[in-house]
């Protein structure tokens, strides 16, 4: 694949003016290699880097000048799909939440142009990274504000690699609420002892989008409704894709106002680095579930294992979609009384919750219960064998032997070997004799 079409397929977009000078792409094919205490920052470079792939985003082009890699950023309102079904006045970069990925390499010369086409003044911050007080983005302190209508520039060279964040930092609880954000990817210069045969990165964030709303509410701080992977819903998040063997990386970036213990199905993973850069080989931990707090960048690795894994904060509350809050609990109470009442006023009505929830989705599909519009159902997507009651900030890592290089379509769902499928024993009860604790 040449140079133009590599580029037009990672950043997303149909046509690029003038790309001769825009950002080159090296080459991504090699071996996947396995785990190990090696200390990588003192084993030999294996060569250029692997792209970064930003989950339902793009990467952002660039263009030399005088050997000095130039970047330009708008801020502006947009309008934001989280999922079919809602959409949302939001603020971002670029005409997207999160704005673009910048990606570039450790030693290089930046000059990132940032236009503001915002009702207010902004500034960008550079989350983690190492440059001059005055290109910090501390609007009030280290520069003036950007006013409606300006273009700054911000102008260092990039001292360190890692998995790095950029946001505002001038009315920061209204524009990083409204969808400011983005990441910020500095590769090591020298290349890496561990090559990535691939680089996904995603931002966790959280929206106060009240039911039938269009606008996110920018003053509450405890009680979201959505919560999102680069600003994207379940089912709407897409999966990530390997081949089986392949080494995969997942940089995770947490923009939101809770901290989130990301659990990954099928594998443990090595947290192996943050904005602080790749870590030493023996500061690396093996986990099943790594807690992102507020701020923070991980950068998760693991060899890819055939089968469809979930991917997913295990806040229980985080995997669904418009929560509901202060609403008494109906488990166990039975609602066949109140139910015939509401059928006189509201035909087709019918009560839920008496034995779980787990009966939601199933009636927002068949059309009962409809809820406010532009708010999504609290539990979707469907599986190969049948609704997965989810929502929020969940996705799926999906493995196959099959998959080549480079390509990042869905597969599709996992075809399970003969007899590697948890299976119906029985219908009955009763059936075995289990043990159970005596009674006291």
């Amino acid at each position: 694949m040449n140079i133009r079409r590599q580029l037009l397929k990672l950043a997303g977009i149909g046509a690029l003016a003038n790309t001769a000078n825009v950002f080159r792409i090296p080459n991504a094919n090699a071996a996947a290699v396995d785990q190990s205490d090696e200390d990588p920052n003192d084993a030999d470079s294996t060569g250029p880097f692997t792209p970064v792939h930003t989950l339902d985003g793009w990467t952002l082009p660039y263009r030399m000048n005088q050997g000095v890699k130039e970047f330009h950023l708008v801020a502006e309102e947009i309008e934001h799909e989280f999922a079919p079904g809602s959409t949302a006045k939001c603020w971002g970069y670029n005409g997207t939440t999160p704005g673009p990925t910048i990606e570039a390499v450790e030693g290089d010369r930046v000059r990132i142009y940032v236009t503001n086409r915002l009702p207010e003044h902004t500034s960008i911050h550079w989350h983690g990274i190492l440059l001059p007080s005055g290109m910090d983005g501390v609007g009030g302190l280290s520069q003036p504000q950007i006013k409606p209508g300006e273009t700054y520039a911000y102008e260092f060279t990039l001292r360190q690699h890692g998995t790095h964040m950029y946001h505002p930092h001038a009315d920061e609880m209204v524009q990083m609420a409204l969808g400011m954000m983005g990441m910020f990817i500095i590769h090591p210069k020298d290349g890496e002892a561990h090559r990535i045969d691939r680089d996904y990165c995603l931002l966790l964030h959280n929206w106060a989008l009240h039911p039938g709303t269009y606008r996110p509410n920018p003053a509450v701080m405890v009680e979201f409704d959505l919560w999102t992977m680069n600003s994207k819903v379940f089912p709407a998040i897409s999966p990530m894709v390997a081949g089986s063997g392949e080494r995969v990386r997942i940089r995770v970036g947490n923009l939101s106002m809770w901290n989130h213990p990301v659990h990954m199905h099928g594998t443990q993973f090595a947290v192996t680095g943050s904005d602080g850069g790749r870590w030493p080989g023996t500061a690396w931990r093996t986990e099943s579930t790594e807690i992102i707090g507020v701020g923070q960048t991980r950068d998760l690795e693991f060899v890819a294992v055939p089968g469809d894994w979930i991917f997913h904060c295990h806040m229980a509350h985080h995997t669904m979609n418009a929560m509901a809050h202060d609403l008494p609990s109906p488990v166990g109470v039975d609602q066949s009384a109140i139910e015939k009442q509401m059928q006189k006023m509201l035909p087709g009505y019918q009560a839920m919750g008496e034995t779980g929830m787990a009966e939601h989705q199933r009636h927002a599909q068949m059309g009962h219960h409809k809820g406010p519009e532009n708010t999504l159902p609290m539990m979707m997507g469907k599986g190969p064998h049948g609704d997965l009651e989810m929502g929020g900030m969940f996705t799926m890592v999906k493995v196959r032997d099959e998959i080549a290089t480079g390509d990042f379509r869905d597969p599709g769902w996992f075809k399970n070997p003969p007899n590697s499928v948890a299976r119906r024993i029985s219908q009955n009860g009763d059936w075995g004799s289990p043990t159970r604790k005596p009674r006291t």
